[in-house]
């Protein structure tokens, strides 16, 4: 092959390819002027941010598996480590966890952790939605002990330790453990191997967070999605029930074999039920 004559060939192969890129250009700014400007077509939506908050005889890893179930549908998830002692401490400290979240949050809450998203919910803006599961959900000035004993069935306080401890301020405070005895009464429909776990990692609460009234009612300027456990033996499902109704809940899910710890025996439904809080409101 002569040099002259592979000159010639490249030279045309690169016309012929400088020519296809200016078709391909003006072809691609042709649909692009075709295209409207404001042709309608939506942004991916931006999911909000879920935060979790745990009750008593718990801590933040009660929630490890519906953590995974909302990860895996997209949505960013913070655990609030919840004081638990009582409203006054725990309202304050989840409110400034919410005030350090940028963009839209749905607040869900277990057991204990219901009372304290209540209170510290209220007038927060980027709180669009709350969820409560097997949770407490109290008016502004009722205790939690007052709802506990309105309907009956709970056996927890049985298998509940009182343990003396020192405040900061140097008096001295009882808190409760859950016993080693507990699972029939909290977590029935767990394996035992998962329940000592349980039991070991809790966070005891004081006593005191029975007897604190709530000073604000975020579910009635927030709306609210409920889910009962239909076997909880320690807030009792007819109490739930009521709770949820009162705060005209969305939807109310149950789960009828569940025990309290719902997040560990059924962290799908959990998910779910979040997940369709969070597409409602965002």
């Amino acid at each position: 092959m002569s040099t002259e004559f592979s000159r010639r060939t490249m030279l045309a192969a690169g016309a012929a390819l400088a020519g296809s890129a200016a078709l391909t250009a003006a072809a691609a700014g042709t649909a692009a002027a075709a295209a409207p400007s404001g042709s309608g077509e939506r942004s991916p939506r931006v999911k909000p941010t879920v935060v979790l908050v745990h009750g008593g005889y718990a801590d933040s890893s009660c929630w490890t598996a519906t953590i995974g179930e909302l990860q895996r549908k997209g949505y960013p998830v913070v655990c609030g480590s919840n004081p638990l002692r009582g409203i006054p401490t725990d309202a304050p400290y989840i409110a400034s966890l919410l005030d350090s979240i940028a963009g839209p949050v749905v607040l869900v809450a277990h057991s204990m952790g219901g009372t304290v998203i209540t209170n510290a919910a209220a007038g927060k803006a980027n709180v669009k939605a709350l969820v409560y599961v097997a949770a407490f959900v109290p008016d502004e000035g009722e205790t939690q002990g007052e709802l506990i004993s309105k309907f009956p069935g709970s056996e927890v306080l049985p298998v509940s330790v009182p343990v003396p401890y020192t405040k900061a301020d140097g008096t001295t405070g009882t808190e409760f453990h859950l016993g080693t005895n507990g699972q029939a009464a909290f977590a029935a429909d767990i394996s035992a191997a998962d329940f000592r776990i349980l039991q070991a990692t809790q966070r005891p609460f004081d006593a005191d967070s029975f007897t604190f009234p709530t000073t604000a009612a975020a579910w009635r300027t927030i709306p609210s999605w409920g889910l009962v456990a239909g076997r909880d033996k320690a807030i009792p499902p007819a109490c739930e029930r009521w709770m949820y109704t009162r705060a005209n809940a969305r939807r109310i899910v149950e789960v009828p074999t569940s025990s309290h710890v719902v997040m560990l025996s059924h962290p799908r439904i959990v998910a779910d039920l979040i997940d369709e809080a969070a597409r409602t409101v965002c």
